[in-house]
């Protein structure tokens, strides 16, 4: 008995002993992830290695070296767009000079009307032309924020923004905001139905023959993950259907004719199949 008793001891210790070494091993590879993530002095070599560093180790410059290229675009792309409203309205201002006063009023509320029109159509056009140099140096990465990678996907995204939050709710959906998206880089099929402006990283996004985004539907090719920014391709298929309020996350592939429900999440990663249902009931009860 004290022999067998000895061995069961013996057993439960080397349990206990592998059980604390499994946890030591998972908060060592964790504290080794955060570490890696904040880490300050980058992996790569050469210049490249020496630049990334610095970003790294004075974020808060960082933040401004980045921010003003970013700034600089905005003032150029919102001061081209509002320049032909402002010269209509100067101008109608000249003419209707010896016109009564509601007549006035008038003329000159259809050129600020007509200039606001314009403005629409001068900045979809102006941003994918500034934007344009970054396209080449976006690619799916894997990594800390601070990288040479995440700064032109930043730029990217903050253009695309800028035409988000300010008219691209007005051009949605016609045939503008596709135009939009494709001279963002984004790859859209014909026949395309979009009918939300929550769309990010455009260049990362492809879109097959006659799909149809929901109203409201969000579509991004990034996430974070552990602390690190994931950026990954989105794609699909021919046929698909994007439903209302539904959310598909970077590294997801779509296949021909499926359908994602209303108010569905696609997690990073997810392979939806040809024709399948994503997010569906197998039952779904109505009301009599």
């Amino acid at each position: 008995m004290k022999s067998l008793f000895d061995s069961n001891c013996r057993f439960a210790t080397k349990m206990n002993d592998g059980i604390h070494s499994q946890i030591h091993n998972k908060l060592m590879t964790h504290h080794q992830d955060i570490q890696d993530i904040n880490a300050e002095r980058s992996t790569k070599g050469g210049a490249y290695g020496f630049i990334e560093s610095f970003l790294r180790r004075f974020r808060l410059a960082t933040f401004l070296g980045v921010l003003i290229p970013v700034a600089v675009a905005y003032i150029i792309c919102l001061g081209t767009a509002l320049t032909p409203g402002i010269y209509l309205f100067r101008w109608a201002l000249s003419e209707v000079s010896e016109f009564n006063g509601v007549l006035q009023a008038f003329i000159l509320g259809l050129s600020v009307a007509i200039g606001f029109v314009a403005f629409v159509i001068t900045l979809i056009l102006i941003v994918p032309i500034l934007n344009a140099p970054a396209l080449p140096f976006i690619k799916p990465y894997r990594g800390p924020w601070f990288s040479l990678e995440s700064i032109p996907w930043l730029y990217h995204n903050a253009l695309t923004y800028l035409v988000r939050y300010t008219v691209l709710d007005f051009i949605t959906p016609t045939p503008l905001n596709i135009f939009f998206f494709r001279a963002m880089g984004m790859k859209i099929g014909k026949g395309c139905m979009i009918n939300s402006s929550n769309i990010s990283d455009p260049c990362l996004i492809h879109l097959g023959d006659y799909v149809t985004i929901g109203g409201s539907a969000y579509l991004m090719a990034h996430y974070g993950m552990k602390g690190y920014l994931v950026i990954d391709h989105l794609k699909i298929g021919a046929g698909a259907t994007i439903g209302l309020a539904a959310k598909v996350l970077g590294g997801v592939e779509i296949g021909r004719r499926a359908t994602v429900a209303p108010n569905a999440t696609v997690f990073p990663k997810t392979v939806i199949k040809e024709m399948e249902k994503f997010g569906v009931p197998d039952k779904i009860t109505t009301a009599d």
